[in-house]
């Protein structure tokens, strides 16, 4: 976890940051409600990103999987990076701009995320299938959903890294303070290494992180340029 020693205290967070937060929690109890934290709902298979072949994708999961969550830990931490990273962002954009900037941040998460799932699942894609082999591969697309905004998130934690680059960042456990850029840099790479590796039990969507930061970097990279140029 990762605090800003530059900012004293917490601070109210921002209007679009705000209301992030709020429809991300109203959507995680009507995910309990609906039994949404299972792979097996009828809410996670019209909302959850699935892989574009399976049966159960829909376009609008492209949007709807960053409001989803697999546990309360998992929208903990995440609200929690988006109050301390957002509404630094926001306020200097503006709530306008940082809502375009997060979406389309997600958006670029789970372009890459269905790029992993093509990559995972092409082997199968080239064999030959019984009927039964073809109703067990669209269970197994049907079970490998993506949920969670940390696409987009992480998005907004690579503009800070960018932005703000000199802050100094406090991570648990490591006992020093360390400039934002390194933090990013090193958030990032753990889940190039982690999304690499592959690790059995790993259902973290290291991809989809990747994506959101390499959309949010870019972003943020190129309007710099053309501020400067215009400038």
């Amino acid at each position: 976890m990762a605090f800003n020693r530059n900012i004293g205290g917490f601070q109210s967070p921002t209007p679009a940051v705000l209301n992030l937060i709020i429809i991300n929690v109203i959507v995680f109890v009507v995910q309990l409600s609906f039994g949404g934290l299972s792979g097996e709902s009828k809410f996670t298979d019209l909302f959850a990103l699935h892989h574009y072949k399976s049966d159960v994708f829909g376009f609008q999961q492209i949007i709807t999987h960053m409001f989803m969550h697999g546990s309360f830990l998992h929208l903990f931490f995440n609200m929690f990076s988006l109050y301390m990273f957002g509404r630094m962002i926001e306020n200097m954009w503006g709530a306008k701009r940082f809502l375009i900037f997060y979406f389309i941040c997600g958006i670029g998460a789970a372009v890459v995320q269905l790029i992993s799932y093509a990559y995972s699942f092409s082997v199968f894609d080239k064999m030959v299938m019984s009927y039964d082999q073809v109703i067990q591969y669209q269970e197994a697309l049907r079970m490998n959903a993506t949920v969670g905004a940390s696409g987009a998130i992480m998005g907004v934690i690579a503009a800070f890294g960018y932005l703000f680059q000199n802050v100094e960042m406090m991570i648990i456990p490591i006992p020093i303070p360390i400039k934002a850029k390194w933090a990013v840099l090193g958030f990032i790479a753990v889940d190039v290494f982690s999304g690499i590796a592959g690790r059995p039990g790993d259902n973290v969507a290291h991809f989809a992180h990747i994506g959101g930061a390499l959309t949010g970097f870019l972003i943020v990279y190129f309007q710099n340029r053309e501020n400067k140029r215009n400038y």
